[in-house]
């Protein structure tokens, strides 16, 4: 028996303005190929044969309120037979392309969280980001969202920009704590080639300032209830995002749209491999290869150190860590050996049968992590 994923995330690919950071899968929005999109995310999500009975829902892009409102109704009616059941149903806002109407729409069919991309209060560095909403347009919206029960509130915000100092982000961090959201997620800046900003020679911060960034949020948060539960993640009590937490925590997923991931764990007693498969990056293939009846995706089979490096790289990012218990004796022998020296300097511990980063080691995360895999 094959148990569905019950876990689903859908690629709107959307901006009605393109950041100059983003890398994601995007395009900008045109009506009428809008229109046809949702004919195809209808057409990919009968023949994916989706778990009627969803814990999880996320809606990312792209912007998913870059779509209209009878457009987003229409999108979310397609999930509708699926989302009885769901305990967190998340989509992504961009204030700049939320009002009313769509807090209206996404009441009817049941959505409960948002995550809102606020980024910064630092109007000179929106202006930079090619952003053009400012303070008033986050609190806009999050009344808004209120007023139609949405009171889960995710915060997105950014740091070592360009340009920016540590007076910009304290009061950026104040600013969007101020407005009360239920959960932080905190974003060094990341150049990507092919971005605005790579293409304008922008750097991000040097990194000693970047590292002064993060451990004063990581200082900050917690005096307002925020707990860190992932590196980048921060939440008051009760808040934890469910979805990417499934990620992190090895559970199977389903992805719909151009560029999105999908995740199957196999059943090994049947003989079924781990499968990760992803879709094409392309839109215009995306809509073609549904159209004709193809699948728009690439697959591989995840094998044992696969699977074991994966574990290393989204289990460590936790405050929980990794599950010493779950590992065969060969990969809890290798994990120890590789972690000796940063148990001795304090950079890694073990509790409880956990492994998990120290705050120290947090701060060169990627290079344990790195250590810790099988190469």
């Amino acid at each position: 028996m094959i148990t569905k994923p019950k876990h689903l995330y859908l690629h709107v690919p959307f901006c009605r303005t393109i950041c100059s950071y983003c890398d994601f899968c995007h395009v900008g929005y045109q009506e009428t190929v809008a229109n046809q999109w949702l004919d195809t995310i209808k057409a990919d999500i009968q023949n994916r044969h989706l778990n009627e009975n969803l814990e999880t829902i996320y809606i990312g892009g792209g912007t998913p309120t870059a779509l209209s409102s009878s457009q987003l109704d229409q999108l979310l009616c397609l999930l509708d037979p699926y989302a009885s059941m769901v305990q967190e149903y998340t989509i992504e806002i961009n204030p700049e392309t939320f009002d009313e109407d769509k807090a209206k729409i996404l009441q009817k069919h049941g959505v409960n969280r948002a995550s809102i991309g606020f980024q910064t209060s630092d109007e000179k560095l929106l202006q930079m980001m090619n952003r053009h909403h400012r303070l008033e347009d986050v609190a806009e919206t999050m009344k808004l969202l209120r007023k139609y029960g949405i009171d889960n509130i995710s915060l997105d915000l950014m740091y070592s920009l360009p340009t920016q100092t540590m007076e910009s982000l304290e009061k950026s961090l104040q600013d969007a704590i101020a407005l009360e959201p239920t959960h932080l997620s905190l974003y060094s800046l990341t150049i990507e080639p092919n971005t605005v900003f790579a293409k304008k020679g922008y750097e991000h911060l040097d990194d000693d300032m970047e590292a002064d960034m993060y451990e004063w949020i990581c200082k900050i948060l917690p005096k307002y209830g925020f707990v860190q539960y992932e590196i980048s993640n921060f939440a008051l009590n009760g808040y934890r995002s469910r979805h990417n937490s499934s990620y992190w925590n090895n559970k199977p997923y389903i992805g719909i749209g151009a560029s999105a991931h999908s995740y199957d764990i196999g059943n090994p007693n049947a003989d079924q491999p781990a499968t990760r498969s992803w879709n094409v990056s392309d839109i215009k293939q995306y809509m073609q290869e549904i159209e004709q009846g193809r699948r728009p995706s690439e697959q591989e089979t995840i094998d044992a150190d696969t699977h074991y490096n994966d574990l290393v790289m989204t289990a460590l990012r936790t405050c929980e860590g990794i599950n010493l218990q779950t590992l065969s004796p060969s990969y809890h022998k290798f994990l120890l050996n590789n972690a000796s020296s940063y148990i001795e300097q304090e950079l890694l511990v073990i509790e409880n049968e956990y492994l998990k980063l120290t705050p120290q080691g947090i701060f060169i995360s990627n290079t344990i992590m790195s250590d810790l895999m099988i190469v």
